[in-house]
Parts: C-alpha cells; sequence; structure tokens
C-alpha cells in the first residue's frame, strides 16, 4: 500500500499542477464578448439587468447601449454607469426608434467592437444565469457553430415561472416563420455578425421594416447553411410585463393578439419580406405562397412540418393557413 502510494503521489502531483495550469490559461484567456443592449424607459429593471451583465463568470465582458429617446432617466442612469466603468460604451443619445428591432440593427451597424470574439443580445429587463456567456462561447466551440440561442424561464410579478422551450429539432424552413428563440438568449461569432452588418448596410430600407431582429438574424445564418445550435438548457430568467413588445404567449390578451396578426396576415408578410431580405424568395418552396393568395397558402399549410419547430406550432400553423386562405377566397368572391 505503501508502494503504491509513492507511485501515486508523484501523478497526483504533476495532474494537480497542470490542472492549475490549465485554470491560469483560462482565466488569462477568457472569451471576449460584446454585450449589445437596446434600452427604452428601462430604469425600472436595468440595474438587475446590467449587473447579472457585468458579472458574468469566465468571460470578459464589453456592454455596448443604445437608448431609444427615453423620458424615465434611462440615458443619464447610462451616462453615468460608463463614467465609472469603463467596460460600458454607450452610443450617442437623441434618436427614436420606435421598437427593439431598429435599435438593434442601430448596435449591430454602429457599435465598434475591438477584439471581441463573440456578441450577445440583450433585453434592458431579463436576469442573464452567471455563466450564460460562457456556456454559449464553449457550446459554439464544441459544436462548429456560429450561431446560439436557447430556452428562456420566464417569470411574472406574481412568482409565477414557466420554461420557454425552443430548442426543438430545426426544420428546413422553420426560420422564414419563427426566430430560434427570445434575441435575448442569443450569442453569435463575430464572423457572422460581420456578415449580418454587411447586410443591414446593403439593404438597410428593407432590413429596417421587419418588425424583429431576432428573426432575421437566424433566418440570415439559416439561409445560408451557417450551424445553429439552440440549447435546452435555459441561459436567463425573461421578465414579463406590460410594456415588453414581445413576450410570452401567455393569457388571453397576448394570445388574442398574436391570433389577430396572424390572421390579418401580418406575419406571414414579415416571412415574405425576410424571404426576400436573405435572398430565398426564387426558391421552388417560397415561390408557391409568397403572393399570399389563397391557392398559395393552401399549399403552404400543407408544408407546416417544413415550417415550424414544435408539433404544437406546425399544427396551429396549418390551421390559420388554411382560414387565411379561406377568408381570402371569401374576399375575392
Amino acid at each position: 500500500m505503501y508502494t503504491t502510494a509513492l507511485w501515486v503521489l508523484p501523478l497526483f502531483l504533476q495532474f494537480h499542477q497542470e490542472g492549475l495550469g490549465t485554470l491560469k490559461l483560462m482565466k488569462g484567456s477568457q472569451p471576449k464578448v460584446a454585450v449589445l443592449l437596446a434600452a427604452y424607459n428601462g430604469l425600472s429593471w436595468l440595474p438587475d439587468q446590467v449587473a447579472t451583465i457585468l458579472n458574468q463568470r469566465g468571460v470578459s465582458v464589453l456592454l455596448f447601449v443604445s437608448v431609444d429617446r427615453s423620458n424615465d432617466g434611462t440615458e443619464e442612469w447610462f451616462d453615468r454607469l460608463a463614467a465609472k466603468d469603463s467596460r460600458v460604451k454607450v452610443l450617442p443619445h437623441g434618436r427614436k426608434f420606435g421598437g427593439a428591432a431598429k435599435n438593434f440593427f442601430r448596435l449591430i451597424s454602429e457599435a465598434e467592437l475591438g477584439d471581441c470574439e463573440y456578441v450577445s443580445f440583450a433585453d434592458q429587463d431579463d436576469l442573464w444565469s452567471e455563466t450564460k456567456l460562457a456556456r454559449a462561447a464553449h457550446i459554439l466551440n464544441e459544436n462548429h457553430c456560429d450561431g446560439y440561442s436557447s430556452n428562456v424561464t420566464a417569470f411574472w410579478p406574481d412568482g409565477r415561472r414557466q420554461l420557454v422551450h425552443k430548442a426543438q429539432a430545426q426544420k428546413c424552413w422553420d426560420y422564414l416563420f419563427e426566430a430560434a428563440g427570445p434575441g435575448c438568449s442569443y450569442v453569435l461569432r463575430r464572423s457572422l455578425l460581420k456578415l449580418i452588418c454587411e447586410k443591414i448596410l446593403t439593404d438597410n430600407e428593407l432590413v429596417n421594416d421587419i418588425y424583429l431582429h431576432d428573426w432575421f438574424c437566424y433566418a440570415f445564418a439559416r439561409s445560408r447553411n451557417i450551424k445553429w445550435f439552440i440549447d435546452p438548457e435555459p441561459s436567463l430568467s425573461y421578465r414579463q410585463h406590460e410594456s415588453n413588445q414581445i413576450g410570452v404567449n401567455k393569457g388571453f390578451k397576448a394570445i388574442s393578439g398574436r391570433l389577430s396578426q396572424f390572421m390579418d396576415g401580418f406575419w406571414l408578410e414579415q416571412g415574405v419580406l425576410i424571404a426576400r431580405v436573405v435572398g430565398v424568395s426564387d426558391t421552388p418552396f417560397v415561390r408557391k405562397w409568397q403572393s399570399l393568395e389563397a391557392l398559395g397558402l393552401i399549399k403552404l399549410a400543407f408544408s407546416a412540418r417544413a415550417c415550424r419547430r414544435r408539433a404544437l406550432d406546425q399544427m396551429a400553423f396549418f390551421v390559420f393557413c388554411l382560414m387565411i386562405a379561406i377568408k381570402k377566397g371569401f374576399i375575392r368572391d
């Protein structure tokens, strides 16, 4: 037993020293992540959210902020924070965007990211897990992907919590009809963001008509066969409140609002626009329905399994496409 201990001890010491060296190397070469945060009248939630961003473990963070002209002191709060913390970079104030997408497009095209290797999007009101960015960077490298998103855990002021599950298997055309999950869970390689930025600058007028930046970024990547990983592990707590531009479909008001937009054809029109911007309008699949006429929508309904990831969403997609087709048929008659 004593002889065995003498044999094992040098190996243990060697392993211990190598382990310490690896930890030091990891600490000295932490992934550099630029976080793009779009804000608007967010002073009620920003201190908590920003703290979870700046306190991320295992990464080096730079926080870039663009504020849609606000009246609650959001601009002044960020100016004070930037004066105290050199990691916080605030883009010039005063612009009015009227929605998160245009604000994020501004961040993508104007933020000077330095030597950051990864880029993440942030809303103003969530709470991130402390290893959100480190886990995303690790998964991107392990899976040789350029785009990452994850499940999230929605939470309400009354204490309710609910998993928002977006990690179903990706489908051939899902990117024309849904995002990869909430944009606040996205982490992209710098190389992918550069391509997206070029597209924004080239087709600025068309891109600015897109309602959801996260949907567009996912569609851009998938349309170019760029690998995207959707993580089943929730990476953040996704705050739900009355000011959410897009939140969880929970409650009659939220569901009826989404149904109204779908029945009005808004989401399908966005799908047509995104197909055009990312360059897949001339594919046989898109050509058969992009006119949004009744016959094309019937054909689209029968492609539902290729258009949404979740089985329940596929069934709903099928039904609503048929309903809109019938509605258009009646109107024409």
